[in-house]
């Protein structure tokens, strides 16, 4: 026998719902387990006794969606996180990407801008930075300009000077980042060809064809049909025998695209494009 859902999960679909109407922006294949964790907080933080609550303050106050919005696409970021993916990317995908004589790149899911810097620094060691237009986008606004000013937290600098030097880096990280504003600011040149901009992989098309798309741990908070419609998405997207790079926890085994990508290194999650 089906068991009918409880109260707060009715409440829930409520409200990603009326978080979908509204505002347009679209939670429905979201996975439900942590989606409920990060709702909960929110009614907590904002002092709501019921989700429905939430939902009212919601509907009449722009200020308080865009509250709700930090907590619904909660960051899980570092530079140069799982390194092995970095080295993978050095080993793997730049000697292609250097036959290139311009490159597209798109930061997929960026946040806060941790894999855009992370990225923009490899590129440079390998002498390709100069020539690559990378796209970094997120539906965050606040994220994205976090991202944009590029100051990250200094506490946070030895653990991903580590990572660094794992990930196969060639010089001293801190040669990229001056102290400033209370944080680590990081040198705008890095910066310089990237376009941060707002884009969700839930409803937006495909804008530009691309060489090699990073999108890491976005994944894992999709149902199996909005990970398969952005697969598509990445797959249109990029070029004749494109690159693409997941996250350590994610996968492309269950999905529609499985056959139209073969896997360059399982363990890192790095795949290319089949030749159709």
């Amino acid at each position: 026998m089906h068991n009918p859902p409880g109260d707060v999960d009715i409440e829930l679909r409520m409200l990603i719902e009326a978080v979908f109407l509204k505002y347009n922006y679209d939670f429905r294949d979201y996975t439900g387990a942590s989606q409920k964790r990060r709702v909960l907080a929110a009614m907590r933080a904002m002092d709501c006794d019921t989700v429905s609550a939430l939902q009212a303050r919601v509907m009449h106050d722009p200020a308080a969606f865009t509250q709700l919005l930090q907590f619904l696409t909660i960051p899980v970021t570092e530079m140069f996180r799982d390194p092995d993916y970095y080295l993978a990317v050095r080993r793997l995908i730049v000697p292609f990407l250097k036959t290139y004589p311009s490159l597209n790149v798109w930061v997929a899911g960026c946040s806060t801008g941790e894999e855009v810097y992370s990225l923009a620094i490899l590129l440079h060691e390998e002498g390709l930075l100069e020539r690559t237009q990378m796209y970094a986008t997120d539906i965050n606004p606040d994220a994205l300009e976090a991202a944009r000013r590029g100051v990250m937290p200094l506490d946070k600098m030895r653990r991903y000077t580590e990572n660094y030097q794992k990930s196969g880096g060639t010089r001293a990280f801190s040669d990229y980042y001056t102290a400033a504003y209370g944080g680590a600011l990081f040198d705008r040149a890095l910066v310089e060809h990237v376009t941060f901009a707002d884009h969700s992989l839930a409803t937006d098309a495909v804008f530009a064809e691309t060489h090699f798309i990073s999108c890491r741990n976005v994944m894992i908070y999709f149902n199996r049909r909005l990970q398969n419609r952005v697969l598509g998405l990445f797959h249109e997207s990029l070029c004749h025998r494109g690159f693409l790079g997941l996250g350590s926890k994610e996968s492309i085994d269950f999905s529609t695209y499985a056959q139209r990508f073969e896997s360059l290194a399982k363990r890192e999650r790095v795949f290319r494009k089949v030749a159709s």
